[in-house]
C-alpha cells in the first residue's frame, strides 16, 4: 500500500521504531509495494515508545501497523533490555568500535534468538497476505557484535525459508552493508524525516543517550550533520 509504487511483489516490513528498520522500508518501497509493517512486543523496556514510533512511521508510508505480542520471549530472556531491575551498560562514544568493549555490551542486551524469531513471525504473515518478501534492519556495524545482523544471517534465514515457507519469501535488508551515519547521510539527501525514530534501550519517552544504541544513534546524527537539529527532540 506504500504509495507510488508499481511493483509486482509485495513486502512485509519489520519496523522497530529505530534508525535502521525506517532506512529499510524507504529503501524497500522503491522496489517493493508495502503492504503491512510488523513491531514486535517482546517485554522490552523501550516497548510503548517504540510502538507509538513505528506507527507514526507506517503511516507516514501508507502502510498498515500491526504489533505482535511476543511477552513469552522477554520472561525467558535474562538481558538488560527486558529486564527493568538490570544495570544497562553505557559504553561511552570512543569505545562504540573497541571490540571488546562492544562483545561485552552485546552480551548484556542478549536476548535468545530475538533476530530469527521476528523474521519467521513476520515470513509467517508475509506468506498469509501473499508477500514475497521480508523487509528488515540490518547494518554493517552491528553486525560486528551480533551476528543476527549479518548478511550470513540473512543467507541462512533464507535457506531455512525456502522448506518453512509455501511461496518461499525470501529476507532482504536494504541497510545490510550501511552504518548508521550512512542511513542518516542517506535520510538527508532524499528528505526522509527523523523526527520520530526511537533507538534507546531505555523506556522513554525520550532518549538516554547513555545506552549502546543511543550512543550509536547520537555518532551517526554528529556525524552526518544533523544532531543540532534532530538530537534535542528526540
Amino acid at each position: 500500500m506504500s504509495g507510488g509504487c508499481n511493483c509486482t511483489t509485495r513486502a512485509a516490513v519489520l519496523l522497530s521504531g529505530g534508525l535502521d528498520s525506517l532506512i529499510a522500508a524507504h529503501l524497500a518501497a522503491c522496489d517493493h509495494d508495502l503492504r503491512l509493517a510488523i513491531t514486535c512486543d517482546y517485554g522490552q523496556r523501550a516497548a510503548v515508545a517504540e510502538i507509538k514510533a513505528a506507527g507514526i512511521q507506517a503511516a507516514r508510508l501508507n502502510i498498515p501497523h500491526h504489533v505482535v505480542s511476543l511477552s513469552w520471549l522477554g520472561d525467558i530472556s535474562a538481558a538488560a533490555i527486558t529486564s527493568p531491575g538490570a544495570q544497562m551498560p553505557h559504553p561511552q562514544t570512543a569505545q562504540l568500535d573497541e571490540h571488546a568493549v562492544t562483545a561485552e555490551t552485546a552480551r548484556q542486551v542478549w536476548v535468545p534468538n530475538r533476530n530469527a524469531v521476528f523474521v519467521m513471525v513476520a515470513a509467517a504473515y508475509a506468506e498469509a497476505l501473499q508477500c514475497d518478501v521480508v523487509v528488515a534492519g540490518f547494518n554493517a556495524e552491528e553486525a560486528a557484535t551480533f551476528p543476527d545482523n549479518s548478511g550470513e544471517f540473512v543467507a541462512a534465514a533464507n535457506n531455512l525459508l525456502q522448506y518453512s515457507t509455501a511461496n518461499q519469501a525470501t529476507i532482504v535488508s536494504p541497510t545490510l552493508e550501511m552504518t548508521k551515519t550512512e542511513m542518516v547521510q542517506l535520510a538527508s539527501e532524499r528528505g526522509i524525516a527523523l523526527d520520530m525514530l526511537y533507538s534507546c534501550y531505555e523506556a522513554g519517552p525520550r532518549h538516554c543517550w547513555q545506552c549502546e544504541s543511543c550512543r550509536r544513534l547520537q555518532r551517526a546524527l554528529t556525524q552526518g550533520g544533523q544532531w543540532e537539529a534532530l538530537g534535542p527532540r528526540l
